[in-house]
């Protein structure tokens, strides 16, 4: 998380004025410990979107609907493996 908010600050002075967005990537087989992993993310920096990886038949993507609402932030992309070409 250190390397994180390093990261963070070094963009924010290299680009004052620039729009910025932090998304994070999650993989839908988590479950229940996407809440967690938001959580610990959200205290070092301010997500501003979810992407949602792994999604098939079988995944526990419907927790990312509770932390969509519960964070006020939006799902921006999900990748679905049901429907990718092979």
């Amino acid at each position: 998380m250190d390397e994180l908010e390093k990261i963070k600050k070094v963009i924010d002075s290299g680009l004052p004025e620039a729009s910025k967005e932090i998304l994070m990537v999650l993989d839908a087989t988590t479950g229940q410990n996407a809440i967690e992993q938001v959580k610990a993310f959200k205290q070092t920096v301010d997500i501003t979107g979810i992407i949602l990886t792994k999604l098939d038949g079988t995944a526990k993507g419907g927790v990312v609907i509770g932390i969509s609402n519960e964070n006020n932030m939006p799902v921006k992309y999900i990748e679905d493996l049901q429907n990718q070409k092979k």
